[in-house]
C-alpha cells in the first residue's frame, strides 16, 4: 500500500469520527441548543427531557470529537460549541436535510399547517423595515441565549414574559417574533398570542445564525 493511500485512509478515518459522533439525533439536538448559547447539563436535561446522566454521556462524546468545550462555573459545568463553525455546520445540515429529505419537508409542512394563519416575513424584508422603523423585533428565546447573541435591534422578551410585556408595545407598529430558527415553534406561539391581543404580528423563520450568514453574504 502506498504512503498516499495510507495518508488518505487516515484522513477519512478522522472525518468519520465527526460523522459517527453526529449519528445520534439527541446529540444533534444538543448541538442546536448549544449553538444558541452556553448551558449547564441540568439546563440541557430540562429542555430535552433527557436524564442528566444521558445528557452527560452525549456531551462526553461531543467533547471527544471536539465539537463542544466546557468550563466550571461555581458548582456547575457549562458547555458551549467549540467554535462558530459548528453552528454554521448545523445550519448547513438543516438546509441540506430539508432539500434532500421528503420526511423533513413533510414535518416542516405539518408545523406550518398547525399555524396556518401566521404570516412569515423574510430576513431581507425584516432588516429593511427595521431600518425604516416600521417594525419591532422580539427575541422570545431565554435571556441567556439573547445575551449570547441576537439580531441587532431585537428586544429580549422571553416567551414566559410576553403577556406581561404587551402593555408596553405600541399597537400602531407591526411586531415580528423570532426564536431558535426554522424548526422552533416558540415564535409561532408568540405571534398567536400577539394577534389574539389585537397586534399586527408575524414570524421570522430564521434565527441568529441564519442572520449572521445573511449579513456575511451581503
Amino acid at each position: 500500500m502506498s504512503m498516499d493511500r495510507i495518508w488518505k485512509d487516515q484522513l477519512y478515518q478522522e472525518f468519520a469520527r465527526i460523522g459517527k459522533c453526529l449519528s445520534s439525533p439527541k446529540r444533534l439536538e444538543l448541538l442546536d441548543l448549544l449553538s444558541q448559547g452556553p448551558k449547564s447539563v441540568d439546563q440541557l436535561a430540562k429542555i430535552t427531557g433527557m436524564s442528566v446522566a444521558n445528557v452527560s454521556q452525549h456531551l462526553h462524546t461531543l467533547h471527544e470529537s471536539r465539537l463542544v468545550r466546557s468550563h466550571k462555573q461555581g458548582n456547575f459545568v457549562i458547555y458551549g460549541i467549540a467554535e462558530l463553525s459548528v453552528a454554521d455546520f448545523m445550519v448547513s445540515l438543516h438546509r441540506l436535510s430539508e432539500k434532500q429529505l421528503v420526511e423533513v419537508q413533510k414535518l416542516k409542512s405539518e408545523l406550518l399547517q398547525n399555524h396556518a394563519s401566521l404570516e412569515a416575513i423574510t430576513l431581507e424584508e425584516l432588516l429593511h423595515r427595521m431600518d425604516s422603523g416600521e417594525v419591532i423585533l422580539l427575541d422570545v428565546r431565554p435571556e441567556d441565549e439573547y445575551a449570547a447573541g441576537h439580531i441587532p435591534g431585537a428586544i429580549s422578551v422571553p416567551m414566559e414574559e410576553l403577556e406581561n410585556y404587551l402593555s408596553t408595545l405600541p399597537k400602531e407598529k407591526e411586531v415580528v417574533a423570532y426564536c431558535r430558527g426554522p424548526y422552533c415553534i416558540t415564535s409561532a406561539q408568540a405571534v398567536e398570542i400577539l394577534k389574539s391581543k389585537g397586534f399586527r404580528a408575524s414570524r421570522l423563520e430564521e434565527g441568529v445564525h441564519e442572520w449572521k450568514r445573511y449579513v456575511t453574504k451581503n
